[in-house]
């Protein structure tokens, strides 16, 4: 069994790289089990390494890549002398402490577990779909919206989430038309009556995205009404999924309290659970703002939190 550690941070998001930074200054050694590569963003680097350019995070008037981005989080954690295991952790023990966490057949152990495992999109899993992310296909407005000034675009969804992004969209594209497979919205009514009020925003409705057009950018769609099914091909720019998000919270049912949606219940303006000594930042207990900034700054508190909640236990 590896030796125990005084602080593992599980995941590597922007949330997960600063909390390794702040934590390594500190001469906490931390661990980052930060997974396994996948097509998904529930990756090393999260939702960031399936985004092309970033142009909303500070200090860069430029932009930047998102994998570079990460990238640079990464290094600066390594230099400070965070350890990275770039595998998954399969199923956590936080009963006792230490707490206990398993890599395959290998059992790691750590005084303080800082959860920084992300959430990600619900995708339409449809061919080439991974390949256009960040090509004409988005699941955050607020991140993309820029790129499409003057240009049709589509939103998928028929929730707050979809009237959100459809309202914010419409202040660039020329034209947002809202795919949703019912004929009424789940949203709520000052969010249905905001969008029906925009004059730029049109609806589709009883219809699902059935296709993608285009090969290394998306050109266009196919819809088919869920009733005839009955297909059609629709000129696009853009399209923006918005049918919700998954945390990555699946191994720790039955170790962190949860709430109803999934995510991590944290302490009001805190990263503390309801286990002492284990915090939780970033995407997998932010359902409210889910950008890199924030992210980045729950990170940095999750691991001032563990550094005050250790120095208390020595003390």
């Amino acid at each position: 069994m590896p030796e125990n550690r005084q602080v593992i941070i599980i995941g590597s998001g922007p949330a997960g790289l600063t909390a390794a930074i702040y934590s390594a200054r500190a001469n906490l050694s931390p661990l980052v089990i930060e997974g396994e590569p996948s097509s998904t963003s529930d990756q090393p680097g999260g939702q960031l390494m399936l985004t092309t350019d970033v142009e909303n995070y500070p200090g860069f008037p430029e932009g930047i890549m998102g994998p570079e981005l990460m990238q640079n989080f990464r290094s600066q954690a390594e230099r400070f002398g965070a350890d990275f295991l770039t595998q998954k952790v399969t199923r956590v023990d936080f009963s006792s402490n230490p707490f206990q966490m398993w890599v395959g057949e290998t059992t790691y152990t750590a005084d303080a577990v800082i959860v920084s495992t992300g959430a990600r999109s619900v995708m339409l899993n449809l061919p080439n779909e991974f390949e256009l992310v960040g090509h004409g296909l988005s699941t955050c407005a607020t991140c993309d919206g820029f790129f499409f000034r003057d240009q049709e675009i589509g939103v998928v969804g028929g929730g707050d989430s979809a009237m959100e992004e459809a309202t914010f969209l419409s202040r660039f594209a020329s034209k947002v038309t809202v795919i949703h497979r019912r004929d009424e919205l789940r949203a709520s009514k000052i969010m249905q009556d905001r969008a029906f009020s925009n004059p730029k925003i049109d609806f589709l409705w009883n219809h699902e995205v059935t296709s993608y057009k285009g090969e290394s950018k998306l050109e266009g769609i196919t819809v088919k009404d869920v009733n005839s099914g009955q297909e059609k091909d629709l000129a696009l720019s853009g399209l923006f999924i918005a049918i919700g998000h998954k945390p990555n919270t699946d191994i720790f049912q039955g170790q962190l309290d949860l709430l109803e949606n999934g995510y991590i219940s944290t302490q009001s303006d805190s990263s503390l659970t309801n286990i002492s000594g284990v915090f939780a930042c970033g995407d997998v207990q932010d359902f409210t703002y889910r950008q890199a900034i924030t992210a980045a700054g729950s990170g940095c508190m999750a691991a001032i939190d563990a550094e005050r909640w250790l120095e208390d236990q020595s003390g």
